[in-house]
C-alpha cells in the first residue's frame, strides 16, 4: 500500500515533465489537473496507510521532491491562465508572460528549497526562500501586473510543493 505512494509520486513528478516538455503555450491550463488528482491519490493513501518502513519513507521523500521541482510549474502556470482577468473577460489587462522573466528557474529552485525547508523541519528556511525571492524580484515589482504574477505564482509554487512533501511525511507517521 505504501509503496503505492511512492508509484503515484512519481507518476506525479514524471506528467509534471511531460507537461513542462509540451510548453507553456501549447498546454490548455485544465492540464495541471492531472497531476494535481494523482497527488491528491497519493496523499489519499499515504494518509490510509499509516507508517512506512525508513526505507520507503525515504524514497517517498526523494519522490515527493522531485514531483514538488517537476509538477510545479504547469500547477503554476495554471493558476497564472486562470487568474487572468483578460481570459475571464473581465476587465484588466492579460498578464504578459515575459513579465517577470526567468520565473520557470527560479521556481523550480524555489519548490526545490521550499521541498528541502519542510522536510529539514525547518521554519527559517522558508522565510529565507521568500525573503530571497521577494528582494530579487523587488525592482521588477512595482508594476501591478507583475506584482500580481509575481504573488500567485510565488504561493502556486509554494503550496504545490508542500503538498507534494506533505504527502511524503504522511509516510513518516
Amino acid at each position: 500500500m505504501n509503496a503505492a505512494v511512492v508509484v503515484l509520486l512519481g507518476l506525479t513528478a514524471v506528467c509534471g515533465l511531460l507537461l513542462t516538455a509540451q510548453g507553456e503555450r501549447v498546454r490548455p491550463a485544465w492540464a495541471a489537473v492531472v497531476p494535481g488528482v494523482l497527488l491528491v491519490l497519493a496523499g489519499g493513501i499515504a494518509w490510509a496507510g499509516g507508517n512506512a518502513p525508513d526505507g520507503l519513507a525515504e524514497a517517498a521523500a526523494v519522490a515527493g521532491v522531485l514531483a514538488a521541482v517537476a509538477g510545479g510549474g504547469p500547477v503554476a502556470t495554471a493558476v497564472l491562465r486562470v487568474a487572468d482577468p483578460a481570459a475571464a473577460g473581465v476587465g484588466g489587462g492579460p498578464q504578459d508572460p515575459e513579465i517577470l522573466r526567468g520565473g520557470a528557474w527560479i521556481g523550480i529552485l524555489e519548490r526545490a528549497a521550499v521541498a528541502a525547508s519542510l522536510l529539514a523541519g525547518s521554519a527559517e528556511g522558508l522565510v529565507v526562500v521568500a525573503a530571497v525571492k521577494g528582494l530579487g524580484r523587488y525592482a521588477e515589482l512595482r508594476s501591478p501586473a507583475a506584482a500580481e504574477r509575481f504573488i500567485l505564482g510565488t504561493l502556486a509554487s509554494a503550496l504545490w510543493a508542500a503538498a507534494c512533501v506533505g504527502v511524503a511525511v504522511l509516510l513518516r507517521g
